[in-house]
């Protein structure tokens, strides 16, 4: 047993091990040299300091020097610097820092932790005073004095890693612009680039302007600011500059001591932890590791594997013989009110080793959709094509990432396979989760994939599609075609998919895709099972594709971007609304949305804009998630103006101008009505007498009416059953007339469903459940469609076929004949047969 251990450097890893080693040993001498003032220090929650989410510095401190002594009994020398190593001699040169005076200190055992130094490349104008790195408690003291004292109103922040993130965000809290500089086309390199594409959409969303793909090349003064230079030949202005490109390795005392370095520039260590001499160990971020999935040597800093190397470390050194067995980079960060996170290998380093993998995407909310407050969050599943083994995860969306990502690293860790997680028993409650837990639903989902149920397709291949080969089929419902859709692609509802399949050329290849990936799935089987053997389902649906296109087409945010109906930052919107308020050019009307699913909130909507002036403004709060990305579309088509858009934890704010703003007259509003701009119709028949074709029937309508059309229902055969009035009706009827009467449902809520109808009990349920999930029933949904002029027609000839009289039919409808119709038709741009 050791008699004495030096630890060089402490913060995770070497206090950690100190701590360790005086649990196993009392008797042992330990004495922890450390280059700073701070031995142990919340280095994680620094940037969260400058913020001021956390006040107090105090609470950075982990253990001081002094309780440190008190509860361990370990000899703490802060400003004590390790020159050199005599390996021979087992003796360590140290400098107090304070003094200049160099001793040397005998060991039995020696621990380095010298940890890592951030990156500062040898560029012009570094060294100016505003230019800031971000690793200890004194690189935070500057930085937070400085925006303290100097107030700063910009600021860039080179590196798009954790620091940098999370730099981004709390310097944008204390309300200075904030302009991020990467590199690499992507922020977060642990992500691969469609999951980083939802992190740079929502990052735009809250103002933040990113340079992707542009490295800085120097630090210039003119006039009072600073001017960073960038590769592309771009220059930002600002007030301060934080470098986070990332740290290297503190190597130099190992290296000097003659100890062997790793192909990936850390010190190489074995499974015990001990380096190239069996009596020093090493630990933390200056080591190399054995990556655990791949078996590749690599360097992770991160706080989590640190400490627990200096735990082991300090085992191994007491005799007890523990093994390190790799470390998977379990990670996760914070941007505004969207969690980021990944867990084991991503598909880009899986790619440059040419190893075999497969991909899904699955979009999943938090906790039952039925309980108040549900989000989404997207996950993807990386896993081995020949057994199912997982071999990384990662997840953007915002409650409950974390314990999902702690989940698949323990599947990652313990090398279970797509089948393990399908059986994993979670807990469940309807605020906490669902009863199938999204991380089931990643599992079932590359079940589906593995067992051949279905291919997969992926965003990347849809650029380089033959439309001669492949046909890109839309199964969503029309409502959902007016917000955006794929290049090329052909609509077909999945409810209208069996009976359309004559239409489709079963030797082509299909590409299906609905909002998320699951009826894409559903609509795969469909037509797998009929005859159609070159099917494939796109992974993450349209909201995937949409993410990584709306990232690629906004980059860099362009004035121009006004065109499009929307402000280009939250800041600039919040100064246009204060405008409009200022020269009195409108009020503010509220709605709240929440708790309504599509199309509900754009049809509230609707109805509230054309009640108002132009120039009012409308705040609108919503928690359906696909709200923020309909009101623009909505916003867009309808001539209206999008101000703010806030995505929240658990809802959706949205300021909306009636009507067009123009920056450059003094708030000037183009005059305009919610439904001026578009002058498109939509033409239906409903032919269907069933509840379930009835109630998309009028979501559509009412969906298609919101988005400035003129719609037309046309009722034909049983569709006419859906008009009828509940209850008797006295009407001069022949017997033949009164029979077909008794024989059909009267009235909507007498309606059948065309599957599961279960001797009436399906229609309950449907109703429950739409009641539940903030549905309106089929009855609301016919009398908004009234209120927002959706003509309903009766046919006349189908009318006196049936014995049907107009005293049957509910107000609003009116009767007319196949003139009605094809007039209707020959005005619109869709005709639909329900």
């Amino acid at each position: 047993m050791p008699k004495k251990v030096v630890i060089v450097g402490g913060v995770a890893g070497g206090a950690s091990t100190a701590a360790r080693l005086r649990r196993m040993d009392e008797d042992i001498e330990i004495i922890m040299l450390e280059k700073g003032k701070h031995i142990s220090f919340a280095n994680c929650g620094l940037p969260y300091h400058i913020g001021e989410v956390i006040k107090e510095r105090e609470k950075l401190l982990v253990q001081t020097p002094q309780s440190m002594e008190e509860r361990f009994d370990i000899d703490v020398r802060i400003q004590h610097e390790a020159v050199k190593i005599n390996r021979e001699a087992k003796v360590v040169e140290i400098k107090d820092l304070q003094s200049n005076e160099v001793y040397q200190e005998s060991y039995d055992k020696l621990v380095l932790s010298p940890g890592a130094e951030p990156i500062k490349p040898p560029l012009p104008g570094l060294d100016l005073p505003e230019v800031f790195t971000l690793r200890n408690i004194p690189d935070t003291d500057k930085i937070k004095n400085f925006v303290d004292e100097k107030k700063p109103s910009r600021a860039v922040v080179v590196g798009g890693g954790f620091i940098g993130l999370e730099m981004a965000e709390n310097l944008h809290e204390r309300g200075i612009e904030v302009s991020v500089v990467e590199m690499m086309d992507q922020l977060m390199g642990s992500l691969d680039y469609e999951m980083a594409a939802m992190l740079h959409n929502h990052l735009r969303t809250k103002g933040i302007d990113l340079h992707l793909g542009d490295g800085i090349t120097a630090v210039e003064e003119a006039d009072g600011r600073k001017i960073v230079k960038l590769q592309s030949g771009r220059t930002v202005k600002t007030d301060l500059v934080i470098l986070s490109i990332g740290v290297n390795p503190r190597t130099e005392l190992a290296e000097e001591a003659g100890l062997e370095i790793g192909s990936s520039k850390g010190i190489k260590v074995n499974e015990y932890l001990q380096t190239s001499d069996p009596s020093i160990y090493a630990i933390g971020d200056a080591i190399e590791v054995k990556d655990l999935v791949t078996d590749r040597s690599v360097r992770i800093p991160l706080a989590g594997p640190a400490n627990k190397q200096g735990r082991i470390a300090a085992d191994n050194i007491c005799g007890r013989k523990e093994t390190y067995k790799g470390t998977q980079g379990t990670s996760i960060a914070k941007a505004f009110d969207l969690t980021i996170a990944s867990t084991g290998v991503s598909e880009k380093t899986l790619k440059d080793l040419k190893w075999d993998y497969q991909v899904v995407h699955t979009n999943s909310n938090n906790h039952a959709g039925y309980y108040p407050g549900a989000v989404p969050m997207m996950i993807k599943l990386i896993f081995a094509p020949d057994n199912g083994r997982i071999l990384g995860a990662q997840i953007a969306g915002y409650d409950g990432v974390d314990k999902r990502i702690d989940v698949l690293a323990t599947a990652v860790r313990q090398e279970m396979d797509i089948y393990d997680l399908q059986e994993l028993e979670l807990a469940y409650a309807p605020p906490f989760g669902s009863a199938k837990d999204p991380v089931n639903m990643a599992g079932f989902a590359a079940g589906n994939i593995l067992n051949g149920l279905v291919e997969p397709a992926y965003w990347q291949e849809l650029e380089n599609i033959d439309p001669e080969q492949t046909v890109i089929l839309d199964i969503r419902e029309e409502v959902e075609t007016q917000l955006g859709s794929i290049d090329n692609s052909i609509n077909i509802p999945l409810n209208d998919l069996r009976d359309n399949l004559d239409q489709l050329d079963p030797q082509k290849e299909y590409i299906v895709y609905c909002a998320i990936g699951l009826r894409g799935y559903i609509a795969a089987r469909i037509l797998n099972q009929n005859g159609f053997s070159k099917v494939r389902n796109l992974s993450g649906g349209y909201k995937l594709y949409k993410a990584v296109k709306d990232d690629q087409e906004q980059v860099i945010e362009d004035p121009a971007e006004a065109n499009y109906n929307s402000a280009e930052s939250p800041e600039e919107a919040n100064l246009a609304a204060k405008d409009m308020l200022k020269y009195g050019k409108g009020t503010v009307v509220e709605l709240d949305a929440c708790g309504l699913q599509c199309p509900g909130p754009i049809m509230q909507v609707y109805k509230k804009m054309e009640t108002m002036e132009n120039g009012d403004m409308l705040e609108v709060t919503a928690t359906d998630p696909g709200f923020m990305q309909d009101i623009k579309a909505w916003a867009k088509n309808t001539g209206n103006t999008v101000l703010r858009i806030e995505e929240l934890a658990d809802k959706i704010e949205v300021t909306l101008l009636k009507g067009q703003y123009n920056q450059g007259q003094q708030a000037e509003m183009v005059q305009n009505t919610a439904a001026q701009s578009v002058q498109k119709g939509k033409t239906m028949v409903v032919f269907s007498g069933e509840l379930d074709k009835a109630i998309a029937s009028f979501i559509i309508a009412n969906g298609a009416a919101a988005m400035g059309n003129q719609v037309t229902l046309f009722f034909t055969f049983w569709g006419l059953n859906i008009l009828r009035k509940d209850g008797p009706v006295n009407a001069d009827k022949s017997m033949m007339e009164k029979m077909f009467a008794k024989m059909m449902p009267q009235g909507s809520k007498n309606l059948p469903l065309s599957n599961m109808n279960m001797m009436g009990i399906g229609p309950k349920m449907i109703r429950g459940i739409m009641e539940k999930k903030g549905v309106d029933s089929l009855e609301e949904l016919i009398e908004n469609a009234v209120e927002n002029g959706v003509r309903l027609v009766a046919c006349q000839m189908t009318m006196d076929m049936l014995g049907i009289k107009k005293e049957e039919l509910i107000s609003g409808v009116e009767v007319g004949g196949v003139a009605t119709f094809l007039g209707s038709a020959d005005e619109s741009n869709m005709s639909l047969f329900i």
